[in-house]
Parts: C-alpha cells; sequence; structure tokens
C-alpha cells in the first residue's frame, strides 16, 4: 500500500516466487478484485512481460503510458489493452531477487517516472525485501503458492463507514453501547453514560423525535425498523446516520421493552442518498473489490433486487448476468486506466441499459439509464449471462488470439509452444486439461499433456489414422468437434475410454498451409456450451497452434543437426599432459534452444600445450558449422608448428574466404609445462583470469586484436605471462559474464572473485562450481564455454587427473 501512495497508483500487488521453478505467483493484490485478474496469477520468469523482465534482469522497470508498453510489452498490452501506467520494482532477501512489486498509476504520456518517485518506490521495496529476510530468518520461507490476498487500499480523505451496536432497555433508558458506537460518539467506552438521553443530546434537534418514533414501532411489530437521522460528530460536522433496530426476541418476558439494533455512521454528506433517490437513473457504488456499498431506488428497480440483496455482495456473483466477459473487460478498464467507461448491456431479463463507469480512489459509480435495443452499437452485448455471443463479446475475445498468437511468435520448440498453450488457452477458457498430439509416419504421437490422469493418455499415444475416436477424425475430417457434456462423448463414442463422468472436451484440428499437424484436446471440469463465438474463436487459435508447430518441428529438426555437429566437433577427451591439468565445461543458455557457436580445445604441439577457446557470432546450424571450420583451422595451424601470431592471422583469412557472414571471438595461448612460460593472443575475447598459487586471482590485460572475419589484415600481438606451479588460467567465453544492463566488466570482476573465493581445490571442482554458479543466474541468454588449466608438480596426481571434457552441463 506504500508504493501505491508513493507512486500516485491506484492499485498495486506483490509477485513472489513459488515452490515451482521458474514460476512466480501473486501474493498480495491491493485495490482490484482478484477474480478479474485470475490470468495474471501466474507468472514464468522467462517470459516477455515486465513482471518477469524485473524478476530476471534485477533492475526496475517503468511503462509511462500504453504506447509505450505497446512498444516494449505488446503482450501485456493484448491481456490488458488499456490506458494505464505501470511500475515493477525488483524485491530482494539477503541479495536473492524473490519477487517483484508492481504498482500500477494512471498513464502520463511523454513523462517519464520522476526520480524521486523511483527513489521512493526502491526504498519500498527494499523495506519489503528487509521483512521478508526477517521471515526467513525466523523460518519463514519468502514463497508463495495459494491464491492472491486481497488487500483494501486506504480510504481518502472521506472518513471510512463505521457501524456500531448497541442495546436498548425501553423502560429504564439505559443503553449498552460496544466501542465502535462511542467512537461514532467521540467518548471512550468507559466515559459513556449509558443512557439514550445522552446519545439523543448528540442528534439534530429535528432528529430526535424519529429516534422515540423508532422505538415505538420497533417495539410494536417486532421486525426491523430503519430510519435515518443526523448526528453531531466528535469533528463538530453534522454525520448521516442510519439506524436500525428490533425487538429483541431472545430476551423472554418484557421483549417487547428492549431492542437491539445497529447504528451506521455514512460520514458528512446527509443530503448524498436523498438526492441520489430523486435523480431520473439509477445509481450504484462498488468498491474496489467489486462489492456494491449503495443504490438508489431506481437502480434497485432496473436491477430487479431489493437494496438488502445486494449491498455488501459483489456484483457478478449476486447478479450473475454482470459476469459476462464484455462487461468484466469494462469493469477492469475503468479500474486500471482510472477513467470512466460506457457501454450497453442486456440483463436478464431485459431492458437494455446504458451503463456509465466513473472510478476514484475508493471505488466507482455506475449509472444506468433504461434505453431501447439497439439493432448494433459498438460495447453492446445480445444475449445475457455468460458466454460469448455479442459484438462486445467478440471484440473482448480477440484479445485472447492476439496474446496467444504473440506469445506463439516467442515459441521455439515443440515443448515451448505446447507450454505457451497451456497458459494462455486453458485459462482464457476455462481449461483444466490439455493434449496436443503430433502426426509423425501415419500415426499421431503425444507430445504434451497437462491436468489427465496418470497414464491415462498412453493407451492413445501412436494410434493411426484409421482408429475412430475424436481426437484422429477431428484432424482426418478437419473439422472441430465439441461435447458439451461427457454424456455427449460417450453417445458419440461408445466404449471410448474416459477419465472423467463429469465435463466437456473440445477436440480441434492442428493443419497449417494444408498440411497435417496433429490434434488438441482441450477439457473442462464441468459441462458448458460452444457457443458459435466460442467454436470461431477456437478454430482460429487451433490454426495459430498448428503453424506454430510446423515452425518448431523445423527448428527442432535444424537445432537436432546442430547439436549433432557441436557433439561432433567439441572435445569429446583432452589430453593429458604432464605438469598440467585442464577441464571443460559448457553450459547451453536459458533463451531458447539455439545451439550456439561456442568451443574450446586443447592441443599437445610437441612439448608445448595449446589452450584454445572461441565464440562464432550467432547460434543454429550455421554457427556450429563454422565453430567446427575454426576448431579445425586453428588445429592445422598450431599442429603445423606455426606461432601464435600466425595461428590467429591464418585463422581470421581462411575466415574471411570462407565469407560464413559471420565473426567470431578467440584467444589461443601456447604454455611450456616446464617452465610455465606462455604466449597469447587474443581476437576481440573476453580477458582471462589467472589466479595465483596464493589464492588471489587477476584479471589479465593481455594485448588484443579485433575479431576474427572482419579485416584479412588485422594484427594480433602476443603477450607473454608466467604460470607459475599452482597457478590456475581461465578461459571463458562471454556468456559467463554477460548481464542485460550491466557492463562486461562488472561479470568479468564477479568470476574473479568466484575463483578466488573457491580457493585451491582440483579443477573438475573448480569447474563445476563456477558452472554451478552461472547455472543460477534466472537469464543466460548465451552459452557458456570454460576451460581450466593449471599447472601442478608431476607428483600431484590429485589436481591432474582430469583429463576429461566433461559436458554434461547443457540444459539449463
Amino acid at each position: 500500500m506504500n508504493g501505491v501512495e508513493v507512486a500516485g497508483g491506484q492499485a498495486g500487488g506483490a509477485f513472489l516466487r513459488s515452490r515451482t521453478p521458474g514460476l512466480l505467483r501473486l501474493a498480495v493484490l491491493a485495490g482490484l478484485p482478484g477474480p478479474l485478474f485470475r490470468p495474471w496469477w501466474r507468472m514464468h520468469v522467462n517470459r516477455p512481460f515486465p513482471v518477469a523482465d524485473a524478476f530476471r534482469r534485477g533492475q526496475a522497470v517503468h511503462l509511462a503510458d500504453p504506447e509505450e508498453a505497446m512498444r516494449r510489452y505488446p503482450q501485456l498490452m493484448a491481456g490488458l489493452p488499456f490506458p494505464f501506467g505501470s511500475l515493477y520494482v525488483p524485491v530482494r532477501c539477503g541479495g536473492e531477487p524473490v519477487g517483484v512489486l508492481t504498482i500500477l498509476r494512471p498513464a502520463t504520456p511523454g513523462k517519464p517516472v520522476g526520480t524521486a518517485e523511483r527513489r521512493r518506490l526502491g526504498t519500498v521495496a527494499e523495506e519489503l525485501g528487509t521483512a521478508l529476510t526477517e521471515l526467513a530468518s525466523a523460518g519463514t520461507e519468502p514463497r508463495w503458492d495459494e491464491e492472491p490476498l486481497p488487500v483494501q487500499l486506504p480510504a481518502g480523505n472521506s472518513p471510512p463507514v463505521r457501524i456500531g451496536r448497541f442495546d436498548w432497555d425501553l423502560a429504564s433508558g439505559a443503553v449498552g453501547a460496544d466501542a465502535e458506537l462511542c467512537a461514532i460518539l467521540g467518548t471512550e467506552p468507559a466515559e459513556f453514560p449509558g443512557t439514550i438521553d445522552a446519545l439523543a443530546a448528540r442528534l439534530a434537534p429535528e432528529d430526535v423525535y424519529g429516534l422515540w418514533a423508532l422505538a415505538r414501532q420497533a417495539a410494536g411489530s417486532g421486525g426491523p425498523v430503519v430510519r435515518r437521522m443526523r448526528l453531531r460528530g466528535p469533528d463538530g460536522r453534522s454525520h448521516l446516520l442510519e439506524v436500525s433496530g428490533r425487538r429483541d426476541g431472545a430476551a423472554g418476558p418484557g421483549a417487547a421493552s428492549h431492542l437491539t439494533g445497529f447504528l451506521v455512521d455514512l460520514g458528512i454528506g446527509p443530503v448524498v442518498p436523498e438526492a441520489a433517490d430523486r435523480l431520473p437513473r439509477g445509481i450504484f457504488s462498488l468498491d474496489r473489490f467489486g462489492r456494491i456499498t449503495y443504490l438508489n431506488d431506481l437502480a434497485e428497480q432496473l436491477l430487479g433486487h431489493a437494496r438488502s440483496e445486494l449491498v455488501g455482495r459483489v456484483l457478478w456473483e449476486v447478479l450473475p448476468w454482470f459476469a459476462n466477459p464484455a462487461y468484466e473487460d469494462h469493469y477492469r478498464s475503468a479500474m486500471i486506466s482510472d477513467e470512466p467507461v460506457h457501454f450497453l448491456a442486456r440483463r436478464n431479463p431485459p431492458p437494455w441499459l446504458a451503463i456509465s463507469l466513473y472510478p476514484g480512489h475508493e471505488g466507482l459509480t455506475a449509472v444506468l439509464t433504461p434505453t431501447e435495443e439497439p439493432s448494433y452499437a459498438p460495447g453492446s452485448v445480445s444475449s445475457p449471462g455468460l458466454g460469448l455471443g455479442s459484438p462486445a463479446d467478440r471484440s473482448a475475445a480477440l484479445y485472447r488470439p492476439v496474446a496467444l498468437a504473440i506469445a506463439l511468435t516467442e515459441a521455439v520448440t515443440a515443448r515451448q509452444v505446447s507450454a505457451v498453450v497451456t497458459e494462455e488457452l486453458l485459462p482464457a477458457f476455462g481449461g483444466r486439461q490439455l493434449a496436443i498430439y503430433l502426426l509423425k509416419e501415419g500415426r499421431l504421437y503425444l507430445e504434451w499433456e497437462t491436468g489427465f490422469p496418470k497414464g491415462f493418455l498412453d493407451g492413445f499415444d501412436g494410434v493411426g489414422l484409421d482408429a475412430r475416436i475424436p481426437g484422429v477424425e477431428t484432424l482426418t475430417s478437419g473439422r472441430p468437434i465439441f461435447f458439451e457434456s461427457m454424456q455427449h462423448l460417450g453417445a458419440a463414442y461408445p466404449g471410448i475410454p474416459m477419465d472423467a463422468d463429469v465435463g466437456a472436451r473440445a477436440f480441434l484440428p492442428l493443419i497449417a498451409s494444408g498440411q497435417h499437424v496433429g490434434s488438441c484436446i482441450l477439457g473442462f471440469d464441468q459441462p458448458r456450451g460452444f457457443s458459435p463465438e466460442d467454436r470461431t474463436v477456437l478454430t482460429a487459435l487451433a490454426g495459430l497452434i498448428a503453424q506454430a508447430l510446423q515452425r518448431a518441428q523445423r527448428y527442432d529438426t535444424e537445432a537436432a543437426l546442430a547439436r549433432g555437429l557441436q557433439d561432433v566437433l567439441l572435445p569429446h577427451r583432452l589430453p593429458v599432459v604432464d605438469h598440467v591439468a585442464t577441464a571443460g565445461r559448457y553450459l547451453a543458455g536459458t533463451q531458447g534452444m539455439d545451439v550456439g557457436g561456442d568451443w574450446y580445445d586443447v592441443i599437445e604441439t610437441g612439448e608445448r600445450v595449446a589452450l584454445v577457446i572461441g565464440d562464432v557470432q550467432g547460434h543454429g546450424v550455421a554457427a556450429a558449422a563454422t565453430m567446427g571450420q575454426l576448431r579445425s583451422a586453428v588445429r592445422a595451424f598450431a599442429l603445423s608448428g606455426h606461432d601464435p601470431q600466425e595461428v590467429m592471422s591464418g585463422t581470421n583469412r581462411l575466415l574471411i574466404d570462407l565469407d560464413p557472414g559471420q565473426f567470431a571471438s578467440c584467444c589461443y595461448i601456447v604454455l611450456d609445462p616446464a617452465t610455465g612460460i606462455a604466449q597469447a593472443v587474443r581476437a576481440g575475447h573476453p580477458q582471462p583470469v589467472l589466479r595465483h598459487p596464493d589464492g588471489t586471482a587477476e584479471v589479465l590485460d593481455l594485448s588484443g586484436g579485433i575479431v576474427l572475419g572482419v579485416a584479412p589484415d588485422a594484427a594480433y600481438p602476443v603477450s607473454e605471462l608466467h604460470l607459475a606451479t599452482g597457478a590456475m588460467l581461465a578461459l571463458y567465453t562471454d556468456g559467463m559474464v554477460e548481464q542485460s544492463g550491466t557492463d562486461i566488466d562488472v561479470g568479468i570482476e564477479r568470476l574473479r572473485r568466484i575463483l578466488a573465493d573457491f580457493g585451491p581445490a582440483p579443477l573438475t571442482d573448480t569447474a563445476d562450481h563456477v558452472i554451478a554458479r552461472a547455472r543460477q543466474a534466472p537469464d543466460r541468454p548465451d552459452d557458456i564455454a570454460l576451460l581450466l588449466a593449471g599447472r601442478w608438480e608431476e607428483t600431484d596426481d590429485a589436481n591432474s587427473a582430469d583429463g576429461g571434457a566433461d559436458r554434461t552441463a547443457r540444459t539449463p
């Protein structure tokens, strides 16, 4: 709430890490109704959303207006296409990212967030992090896997509505009052006289009679009696009261002279409700959780329910026809953008209503006006209740394919496509189960499943196209098949195994450019109808999914080829050299599955040994192929006895002659194991790190030339260094030290500290430790290659025993 206040926002929330790796969950939501924002309760850290970016990169994200948000995060605006600004600040616990503080506020086009606001919001995030750190120290892990906790924002300048309880003995005039009623009267409970006269003395003189009239009516009727009166409050201003009393049926004999009731302090606007009742429009108000707090007489008539049935209830729960997705979008728009929204709606039963929503700090006011049935109007809804069946619904439904289409463009593998469908499609339609089958060699094989009983789908895996089951027939016929209940499914396909007795199913053909790709099954845990618009949208989405899967299959084929090339070209075992121990590691990046062009090598050249590491620009088959050519070139030049400068210059000219349209960085060091003297050349590659025998580490300052493949006459000067006995040299590619928004020197210094702090250990342990630390980074856009070389005494077998090139760390 402090964050909302300091940033001038109207709503906010806090995301925390889930116990599920790579997932954030909304832990707190302030100022907005949680159920209307269910699709945003979960956020994967690798998704292109500002919450994920702030967490992954450890940097605040500020979006001033919808134009900036659309430019930077189109998927966010596809789901929330409203004019609003937002701020996202990472929260750290003990230096480790644990969540993101999120603030929604009015759009400020062309006006960036001020420095003071950023600083104050950063302070709030730090305070939250400190509080979470204290919880962690006390044994409570700062993780969240439940529904978000709703938080009401503090009221603005107007005082809150307060309710006090009283007990009135009519015979004696004694009154018992609770603490809240005493607070309304401006007195301490111990100082309250306990008489009805004391209460009457605080009322406006003309309203005292109403108090006695209420007592007579309540005692005589036995039912509740409500009257409005005015009270002179402790602030000196006139407050409107709503006093309700009824005979106490549990008081036994003499009950007719004993009343219990409530006194409601409605605030300082005594004429507002009466004035609203005189207006020719229906008026009701909602708090920021969607609860009805007031409605006038005409609103009661138009909504078809008494005030007592509506006040205090959530709008779309007490009036189910208001739960239409289009209406929910209008409500979201008003609450997020803080701007009025106008639309036409049809209640059940009719008439049509023109509705205007006017948002404010504490909620919104709705104005209802009866209107004639329109032939068509933007924002109108032609059928009441749930489902898609209207121009407005179609407009709202467009967000679904747009959001899914944007997400699918970023998915490159079949599993990533399936994950996007799970995250985007299921929540949009309220589904609980999903299965995706891909067609391979005339049979359908299960690619992805979620929500089905374990093992249930095994019997359908690998079925031929002649099988009479809906998952096959939807593909062979090219038509989607919908079953509004499991009974309908069983009737259409007698004997088909079913995982549930209750629910609904949709079978969608996955066809792209006329080619059969597979089929998609959506499962629902309750029977449901599929309107024409539902069917149209789902069929369109199936086409998008099919295109994405077709693209992913091509990518998977290319990626498999690239991985095969890389596996062949990288050394499977490093040579064992006297006095020198080596260890190599490779770690794939977390963004996409493209194989990079990173490589390392150890080459015996007579009495010396060459240490090589390089990185070809780009990813995929082309990068892997170029990497193989360069590795072969360096080996050929090294084994031919060329000095380091000639090795680098010759490799550079060869890359230019090959003209692959790529460049590469490289570091080549020739070491004499007996003396420790080494000669090094660099071509645009990061500086090596040298750890001395005493455990200190330094970043070397070796001369270097430009990257390979740019200038045929580029010079590559040679630097000389000494590797003492017990020292270790670390060569690495830029994926190890690069981080978005951070200077590369910061990453190199971090690596230097890691090597220095780990201390003396076998090279295999050191390499594993460095890679483990790199794996902790939530965002690694590039692959990492690491080559360690240490010089030891010949008898130090413990440190020279590792001759293998362990490249098992290929997964993120």
